[in-house]
């Protein structure tokens, strides 16, 4: 990623910089940006999410971007994760909600900061059947002093369907 800061009206300026060399701080990102373009990369990045994140694993969902304040993440529909309605459980769409809001949040915080989520809201807007990609974003938080912060997400079928939003409110301060 190059980011090009110019004088007004002067292209190319002496303000220019180039952060396409900058390194990802965070950890998990650092093994996106090792693996993304990778054959499997995608799905073995996945894989390690779920073996970390034990019942998060549970969903088998794919994480397709990740960049500091916004995530990707697909969920493919399977028997598993059906409810008696033949649509995707309540309980896995949360699942979904949080891995995608938590993946946005977490590489988005400095160094020096931590986070934990206090607060989960689903609204659960119509029934949810095949493919499954949620979208997250958040502010980049500071971290300096505790704040909370929020990151949504929309949960999408693959007609382009809402059928449910999450927003996860993170308790973000300075490691001890």
């Amino acid at each position: 990623m190059a980011l090009l800061i110019t004088q007004p009206g002067v292209l190319g300026s002496p303000l220019s910089l180039d952060m396409s060399s900058k390194q990802p701080d965070h950890p998990i990102l650092r093994q996106w940006e090792k693996l993304r373009d990778r054959p499997g990369g995608k799905r073995l990045f996945s894989w390690k999410i779920g073996r970390y994140a034990r019942y998060t694993g549970t969903i088998g969902a794919r994480v397709v971007e990740l960049e500091p304040g916004y995530a990707k993440v697909r969920m493919q529909d399977r028997p598993g994760l059906r409810n008696h309605l033949q649509s995707i459980h309540a309980v896995a769409l949360a699942n979904l909600g949080e891995l995608t809001t938590g993946l946005a949040m977490t590489v988005a915080m400095p160094p020096h900061a931590r986070g934990i989520p206090t607060r989960l809201t689903l609204e659960y807007v119509k029934k949810a059947r095949g493919e499954i990609t949620a979208e997250a974003r958040c502010e980049l938080p500071d971290g300096r002093e505790p704040q909370t912060h929020e990151a949504r997400a929309d949960l999408v079928d693959a007609a382009g369907d809402v059928v449910a939003r999450a927003v996860a409110e993170w308790l973000v301060g300075p490691k001890p």
